[in-house]
């Protein structure tokens, strides 16, 4: 047993690294919300929105946004000393969607940010990740003046299941923005203790 002051300190514990994907439609809020939690100045890929996005992009409901990601945003976030999130925001228009595939590479899980003024902007979101068995949560973006609909609303609009976990948020804040990715973590240990306690063909 080591002691302190002794010459067999204890290894220190490694810590595991996760990578997340923040995915969702055109401003939903993933460049907030991956900044709002990283503990590093988060890198950015926001362009000025120019006149090559004129009848390409939908800025229906979002039309005093000037700015869109067009690679990428990522940070980091601490949970504990044994566990550190790596996110990755993925860019929400069309044009920029033959990146997800790549971005999902080794990913473990998602969060699915949703606008209720647009409900509609998720449902890509929701589609790639189901198609490929990616588990993901729902985050629900509670834009000021937008419609509130109840948790079960969101689930039947977005033709979830019930076990599907759906958290409100304010992605400008840490904390809201963090009990997101708690939740994402909840729900993959969930899902990886109901594969341990399958039975064996």
């Amino acid at each position: 047993m080591a002691f302190e002051g002794s010459d067999h300190a204890p290894a220190p514990v490694l810590a595991s690294a996760v990578k997340i994907l923040i995915a969702g439609g055109f401003g939903v809020g993933k460049t907030t919300m991956v900044g709002s939690v990283s503990e590093i100045r988060p890198l950015r890929t926001e362009e000025v929105i120019s006149g090559l996005g004129t009848g390409v992009d939908d800025l229906a409901g979002v039309e005093e946004k000037t700015t869109t990601t067009v690679a990428i945003d990522f940070g980091r976030i601490t949970i504990n000393p044994e566990l550190v999130l790596y996110l990755f925001g993925t860019p929400g228009q069309q044009r920029f969607w033959f990146m997800w595939d790549e971005l999902a590479r080794g990913a473990l899980g998602a969060v699915v940010l949703a606008d209720t003024r647009r409900l509609e902007t998720c449902f890509a979101a929701v589609d790639f990740f189901e198609r490929r068995n990616l588990p993901f949560v729902v985050g629900v973006n509670c834009f000021e003046n937008a419609p509130v609909y109840r948790v079960d609303e969101v689930r039947d609009a977005l033709d979830l299941t019930d076990e599907m976990p759906i958290a409100l948020c304010d992605a400008r804040e840490r904390e809201p923005s963090k009990e997101v990715l708690v939740t994402l973590l909840e729900h993959l240990l969930k899902l990886e203790a109901n594969i341990r306690r399958a039975p064996r063909a």
